[in-house]
């Protein structure tokens, strides 16, 4: 993959507990390893002294677990932002939409995006659909999100790893690069590209 940009800014989706207390509550996920590769990834976005941007998702439902009085919209402990670090507060699935994001991309001088969180199929890929849309090179980690299983349309369990393997399909190429947070990380390590 080369060196990232030195215009590279990583954006972590919803990294929050509710996930983690819907996982506690027996739902099941994939990707046992994503929350330790978003850790991996914020340590190693923070130690080249690239830009990493948060967003926290702030609920409007009544029942949701992500509304911000509640446990769920807390960040988990792994991906926690530092003094210095934006967090953007969003209420729909788009990181971009009522928010100022895109704003402090560009005036930042950001092109180059490296996305990462929770779900794969709902908050990360609407918003790596519309940073590829946007015009951003949009690079998502598959390996640093995350999603459960649902039922499909016709009441049969879809696992997982299935949905999210063809989200990362249907994004591929057209909306993003997909990419693996081992390859983030030792292109961080090389020297910047500009």
């Amino acid at each position: 993959m080369g060196a990232l940009p030195t215009d590279a800014a990583l954006i972590l989706v919803d990294v929050q507990m509710a996930f983690v207390e819907w996982e506690r509550a027996g739902l099941r996920r994939n990707n046992p390893q994503a929350v330790a590769n978003i850790a991996r990834l914020l340590a190693a976005f923070r130690a080249a002294g690239l830009a990493v941007f948060h967003i926290r998702h702030a609920s409007t439902s009544p029942d949701s677990a992500l509304r911000p009085d509640r446990s769920g919209y807390r960040p988990m402990e792994e991906a926690r932002e530092r003094d210095g670090e934006p967090v953007v507060v969003k209420h729909v699935n788009s990181s971009f939409i009522g928010t100022d994001l895109e704003k402090r991309l560009i005036d930042g001088g950001h092109r180059t995006l490296v996305i990462a969180g929770i779900t794969t199929n709902h908050c990360v890929e609407t918003t790596t659909r519309m940073a590829g849309n946007l015009g951003f090179d949009a690079r998502l980690v598959g390996d640093a999100c995350y999603t459960f299983d649902r039922i499909g349309l016709d009441g049969e369990v879809r696992r997982a790893e299935a949905i999210h393997d063809m989200t990362l399909t249907n994004l591929n190429g057209e909306f993003a690069s997909i990419v693996t947070s081992d390859a983030i990380v030792t292109a961080l390590a090389e020297p910047a590209a500009s």
